[in-house]
């Protein structure tokens, strides 16, 4: 199970309407994922919150509504008993007609049935259900002074877009999912898919903020080894070097400076190498960090 499916079965979980094996698995998932038990509180802070409030609408509403209602089911009424009687005048007039008559008026009825079908049940303006596709969030419902009411509807509509990963809009696409996306997996394969483009300035900067920023070490892993090839410059060497400084994992501590020591010799890394190997209470780190300055020829100590 991934943080995606894990954040789809959290509201189903805290109304139990989880199967035993889709519980187990979640609880599997909670137990390795931070970030997936702080959405779980959130979600059932904002369920506690939601019970604790109880919404009594206006009186004028209420009365408001329930006339709209009225009225439109006599509309609807109306309409239905117009083509009632259209039918039964149809009826009598292939009756009068002889046998061609009355076909004519049994296809006629068949396709007004037919109608009165998709009519039955429904008011004359509904509107179809959204699709699959369309979300539909209510985001505002207002009463409003001549007695009727405003709902203000946010509609998201799904769609498909593809294309190479260094084309527009593809490829602002990827770069917004890798800073955005709340599921660190869509974040990964966003970072890996940018990777290919490191060069470009943006997409660049966009590797380099996910290796520093991302909440997740995955994925700032994967933008690690997408800047590996950028070493070189300079401005990937020091983001390196707040890596090597700041991150508190310790693996990608270690990558950083393999990464580093893959550099011609400086002087400012050997003094980094120095400190770190000072302060650093994991030891696999101060081993490589060790080793690095044996493959630097420099000493372990600071002078």
């Amino acid at each position: 199970m991934n943080c995606e499916i894990a954040r789809t079965l959290l509201p189903l979980s805290l109304y139990d309407e989880l199967t035993d094996q889709q519980q187990a698995a979640l609880s599997a998932h909670l137990a390795s994922c931070a970030v997936c038990r702080q959405a779980l509180e959130f979600q059932r802070r904002f369920h506690q919150a939601l019970q604790g409030r109880t919404l009594e609408p206006a009186e004028e509403l209420l009365a408001a509504c329930r006339r709209e209602l009225s009225l439109r089911l006599k509309l609807a009424s109306h309409e239905r008993s117009r083509l009632v009687r259209w039918a039964l005048r149809l009826s009598e007039a292939g009756a009068r007609l002889g046998v061609i008559g009355r076909a004519a008026a049994a296809t006629a009825l068949l396709g007004l049935g037919f109608l009165l079908g998709r009519w039955s049940g429904a008011f004359p303006d509904r509107q179809q259900a959204p699709s699959p596709e369309q979300v539909t969030r209510i985001r505002l419902v207002q009463p409003a002074p001549n007695g009727r009411v405003q709902i203000v509807v946010e509609e998201t509509r799904q769609r498909v877009i593809s294309g190479r990963p260094e084309e527009e809009p593809i490829l602002g696409l990827l770069l917004a999912a890798a800073r955005e996306a709340p599921d660190p997996g869509l974040r990964s394969e966003s970072v890996e898919l940018l990777g290919r483009q490191a060069n470009q300035a943006r997409v660049r900067e966009a590797l380099l903020e996910a290796m520093q920023r991302d909440p997740n070490p995955g994925v700032r892993l994967k933008a690690l080894e997408a800047v590996k090839p950028l070493a070189s410059q300079a401005e990937v060497r020091q983001r390196l070097a707040r890596v090597l400084l700041e991150d508190q994992n310790p693996g990608l501590r270690v990558q950083a400076i393999d990464l580093l020591v893959q550099q011609p010799r400086q002087e400012t890394l050997i003094g980094l190498l120095q400190g770190l190997l000072e302060r650093e209470d994991n030891n696999y780190v101060r081993l490589r960090c060790w080793q690095a300055l044996r493959e630097l020829n420099a000493s372990a100590g600071t002078f």
